[in-house]
């Protein structure tokens, strides 16, 4: 089979499509040809050597998908708990290796059965989809009326995140770095938005009521984690869950004391730790996409052999939405 790898560490240059062996058939594992599969920031630190990576080299990219199971091990019965999986199902997955290919071996307790009427490109939202859910339910449990501020507003998982808090009954001030993007968070129901490079913690601090700040920070940016501080009220929360922009400064615990502030990190590994947690997430997911109550804006496609391209685009910072790689 064909597969995007990389077998050494760097920049969208390192990525080839080249050929890699078929995965193996074996208990509890199905094996699944992507229809689309989802391009995250994740995906850009594993190829950096700055995350968690599985496998050893050559490396194929990707961790999120769907399409269709093609085949089970021979014999394997997959009933029960793990819902009634067979040959020709239309499933998703968003933490499994290797997804950047032809085929992929994904755990039956890592898939889901997608609604007919999800399509494969939408079902690519799972992990940004996923990441909104947790960070508006789990990370902060966002209440009616509170205040947030959403950075890379105009982000797959920006533009998430602002339809999530407005669900919940907040009010959204997204940060963006254009006119456009602007422009997409507004669209995406912001109630205000506000560049880089203006004085967005003074706007957050008027958003929040009083100069006080807002009530959450959403930082995925990292090196903006002293000012997202800054932007939270007194007593207010910053939930810090990606480094897009580069690593973040240290924080003293003094300053959280003396500012009664709380500082909290995310990922959504240590949420998805069962399938019934999939089934539960992915079923309020894919409901509210059906309804359509959450829409996905594409940015752009890219064939999976241009997926050095789409690396590039998505480092580029010019993506406003979701990213989507098709085999």
């Amino acid at each position: 089979m064909k597969a995007l790898c990389f077998d050494r560490f760097g920049g969208p240059e390192v990525l080839y499509y080249g050929d890699f062996p078929d995965p193996v058939l074996q208990p509890g594992i199905a094996i699944v040809r992507p229809r689309a599969a989802g391009l995250n920031f994740a995906d850009i630190y594993r190829r950096r050597d700055n995350y968690h990576l599985a496998g050893a080299p050559p490396y194929v990219a990707g961790y999120e998908g769907a399409g269709v199971i093609e085949a089970f091990a021979p014999g394997e019965v997959v009933t029960g708990k793990m819902a009634d999986f067979k040959v020709g199902d239309r499933v998703a997955f968003a933490d499994s290796p290797f997804a950047n290919a032809e085929l992929v071996a994904v755990p039956f307790e890592k898939l889901v059965l997608l609604p007919a009427d999800v399509s494969f490109e939408t079902a690519a939202l799972m992990l940004q989809g996923l990441t909104a859910h947790y960070l508006t339910r789990d990370s902060h449990n966002v209440r009616a009326g509170e205040t947030a501020l959403v950075h890379a507003a105009a982000g797959g998982v920006g533009l998430l995140l602002i339809q999530f808090i407005k669900l919940l009954g907040g009010k959204a001030l997204g940060v963006t770095s254009s006119a456009e993007k602007s422009a997409a968070a507004l669209a995406a129901g912001a109630d205000k938005a506000v560049l880089y490079e203006e004085d967005w913690v003074e706007a957050a601090g008027d958003f929040g009521g009083d100069g006080k700040g807002v009530d959450v920070v959403y930082d995925s940016v990292g090196s903006t984690l002293d000012d997202s501080l800054k932007s939270a009220r007194t007593g207010g929360h910053i939930v810090f869950y990606g480094m897009a922009g580069g690593d973040p400064a240290f924080v003293d615990p003094r300053r959280l004391m003396d500012e009664s502030k709380t500082l909290t990190g995310g990922n959504l590994w240590n949420v998805l730790t069962t399938h019934r947690e999939r089934l539960i997430r992915t079923t309020e997911l894919f409901d509210w996409v059906r309804q359509d109550r959450l829409r996905v804006r594409i940015a752009r496609t890219y064939q999976l052999a241009r997926g050095a391209e789409a690396h590039a685009f998505l480092e580029s910072r010019q993506a406003i939405g979701k990213i989507l790689l098709v085999p």
